[in-house]
């Protein structure tokens, strides 16, 4: 068994900010990065939105960046998953996937959120080689301006992106498996008066269609049968994000999708000492910076509970 001051659950920005902060605030941090040392931005190509990096930064190179200079500080980071946790006392235990047991006295989680896709094989081909599948409009919508693209999702989420390629792009294709959208109101009236998005009703994906990058997508309507092949150069699913919190399910208070609700405000739980960031409690905005930002305010919390205690 081993007891630390703050144990870190997951990487990516909001995980390497918290170490950043809490290494500098002497809480000796501890950080199990996750199946997915880096998260959501490993799988992303060209990063030209983050401040610092004005001719842009390839995904996986930033969060290099990030682990080092988490490192620098002295973070202790374990290519490992914690997957199991108990909350019930003062002091939290967790158990990593090795069998090690750690006590913490502050936890931060930021195991973030997987965006949910087609399963697809050409969808996953081209998301990882930054082929142009994209879960991400604000992400990469930039890159194809003045191109023809398509949104699958019929929820808020799905219209947002929608409307957000709509000023960048001159056709953007929806896709909506229903004869219906299941966005509120007030988005579907902002979807039909915008002029180049073409809404395609009771529509489902069959294949993506590219090699290296995406040419067009083959697409059928599941009431009549009849498949047609549309060009377009950019293909984003929005059809949501799971929050990768099933394993805080017993002990933190979860909305009804799964993100860990914290405090207003803060990054404060339910559970004294538990500090939730990232896309883990982040259900709006889900950029890197703003991951970045709570990663920031949760090591804040994290001290600041730690110091109140004489813990530190």
């Amino acid at each position: 068994m081993e007891h630390v001051h703050c144990l870190i659950i997951g990487s990516g920005p909001a995980g390497y900010t918290a170490a950043v902060y809490a290494a500098r605030a002497n809480m000796k941090p501890v950080l199990y990065t996750g199946p997915e040392p880096g998260g959501q931005l490993m799988i992303t190509t060209d990063v030209e939105n983050y401040p610092g990096y004005p001719e842009g930064i390839m995904g996986p190179e930033m969060m290099e960046d990030f682990k080092k200079q988490a490192e620098r500080f002295g973070t202790d980071i374990r290519m490992e998953m914690i997957t199991k946790v108990d909350f019930s006392g003062p002091v939290h235990k967790c158990w990593s996937d090795s069998g090690a047991e750690i006590h913490a006295d502050s936890i931060i989680i930021a195991t973030g959120a997987s965006a949910k896709w087609l399963g697809l094989e050409s969808e996953q081909r081209l998301a990882k080689n930054g082929g142009g599948v994209s879960a991400c409009a604000v992400c990469d919508g930039f890159f194809y301006r003045g191109m023809d693209v398509a949104v699958v999702g019929g929820g808020d989420t799905a219209a947002e992106e929608a409307l957000y390629l709509s000023k960048l792009c001159p056709k953007v294709h929806m896709l909506v498996r229903r004869d219906e959208m299941r966005a509120s109101k007030i988005m579907q009236q902002r979807v039909e008066k915008a002029e180049s998005i073409q809404v395609h009703w009771n529509t489902v994906t069959e294949e993506i269609l590219g090699g290296e990058q995406v040419e067009g997508m083959r697409i059928k309507n599941n009431k009549t049968g009849e498949t047609t092949e549309v060009p377009i150069k950019g293909f984003f699913v929005a059809i949501g994000h799971k929050p990768n919190t099933d394993i805080f399910k017993e002990w933190l208070t979860l909305d009804d999708v799964g993100y860990i609700v914290t405090k207003p405000g803060s990054t404060v739980t339910n559970v004294p000492g538990v500090f939730a960031s990232g896309d883990a409690q982040d259900s709006i905005y889900r950029q890197a910076v703003t991951a970045a930002g709570t990663g920031c305010m949760a090591a804040l919390d994290a001290e600041r509970y730690l110091t109140e205690r004489e813990i530190i």
